[in-house]
C-alpha cells in the first residue's frame, strides 16, 4: 500500500485518481483551493486520509499547502495535477505573476521544493506541449500580447521540463510527466474526443506500480512517448529551476 498526495483533487482527473486509488487500497491525501473545495473533495471521497486547504495561486498559498502535507508525515508518491486550463484570461495575482503561470509552473516547483522527498513524483503535462517554445525570456508575459491557449501549451512543457530536471537532479527519485489527453473534464470542454476513463490511470500507475520505477520519461495512456526535445535540455532545465527559485525565494534541495 503506497501513500499518496494528490494536489488539485477536489474535482476532475485529480479527484478521478484518487477515487481509484483508494479502490486500489492505497491511503490518499486530497487538496482544495478553500474550504468549500476542501469540504466537497471529503463528502466527494470519505475515504481519503485527510484533506489539505489552500490557494497555490500564490507563493504564500503554495507554501501553506506543502506544510500542510508536511505534517501529515512522509508520502510515497505525489502527484502535481493542479492546474488551470488553456482559455484562461490574462490576470495578475497578488504576487504579480500572471495567474496561468503561477498555478501550472511555479506552484509544481514549489511543491517539489518543499515537500519533504517522496519515492515518486508525477507532472501532468499536455499533448498541447509538443508543439511549444519554453520561451523562458518571457515567461512571465511581460512582452508579447497574451495568448491564452500558447500560455497553457508553454506551461505543460515547463511541467515536462520540471519532470526530467528533477530526474536529473535526484536519482534516487522516480520523476516523471504524463498527457492525460484531452478528455470531457471541465477544463477539457464537453467536445473533447480523447477517452476519460483512460485519463486518470496513467499517474495513478505511475505512483504505485512495481513496472513503473522508471524515471525522466514522458507517457501517455501507460505508453512511453516522446516529450517536446526541449523538456530533455539541461540548459533550458536549469534556466526554468533558477526562474522559479528566483520569483519564488525558494530554493529546490540538492
Amino acid at each position: 500500500m503506497s501513500r499518496i498526495f494528490i494536489s488539485g483533487s477536489s474535482t476532475g482527473l485529480g479527484l478521478m485518481a484518487a477515487e481509484l486509488l483508494v479502490e486500489q487500497g492505497h491511503q490518499v491525501v486530497l487538496h482544495g483551493r478553500n474550504a468549500a473545495r476542501a469540504r466537497a473533495a471529503q463528502e466527494a471521497l470519505p475515504q481519503a486520509e485527510a484533506v489539505v486547504s489552500g490557494d497555490v495561486i500564490t507563493i504564500a498559498g503554495a507554501r501553506s499547502v506543502a506544510q500542510q502535507v508536511n505534517a501529515l508525515g512522509r508520502f510515497d508518491a505525489v502527484i502535481h495535477n493542479v492546474a488551470v486550463g488553456y482559455r484562461e484570461p490574462y490576470q495578475l495575482t497578488a504576487d504579480g505573476l500572471p495567474h496561468l503561470f503561477a498555478i501550472n509552473t511555479l506552484a509544481p516547483y514549489i511543491l517539489t521544493a518543499l515537500i519533504e522527498r517522496p519515492q515518486r513524483l508525477i507532472y501532468l503535462s499536455s499533448g498541447m506541449h509538443h508543439h511549444a517554445e519554453a520561451n523562458l525570456d518571457d515567461i512571465l508575459w511581460q512582452r508579447r500580447r497574451w495568448h491564452a491557449s500558447q500560455a497553457y501549451a508553454e506551461s505543460k512543457l515547463h511541467d515536462a521540463i520540471l519532470a526530467f530536471a528533477i530526474a536529473r537532479r535526484w536519482p534516487q527519485v522516480y520523476s516523471n510527466a504524463l498527457e492525460p489527453g484531452w478528455v470531457p473534464t471541465k477544463m477539457g470542454g464537453a467536445g473533447a474526443p480523447d477517452d476519460l476513463d483512460q485519463a486518470h490511470r496513467t499517474q495513478v500507475w505511475l505512483a504505485t506500480a512495481d513496472e513503473a520505477r522508471v524515471s525522466g520519461e514522458y507517457f501517455y495512456h501507460r505508453q512511453a512517448l516522446a516529450a517536446n526535445p526541449q523538456a530533455r535540455n539541461p540548459r533550458l532545465q536549469q534556466q526554468l529551476l533558477a526562474i522559479c527559485a528566483d520569483i519564488s525565494g525558494i530554493a529546490l534541495p540538492d
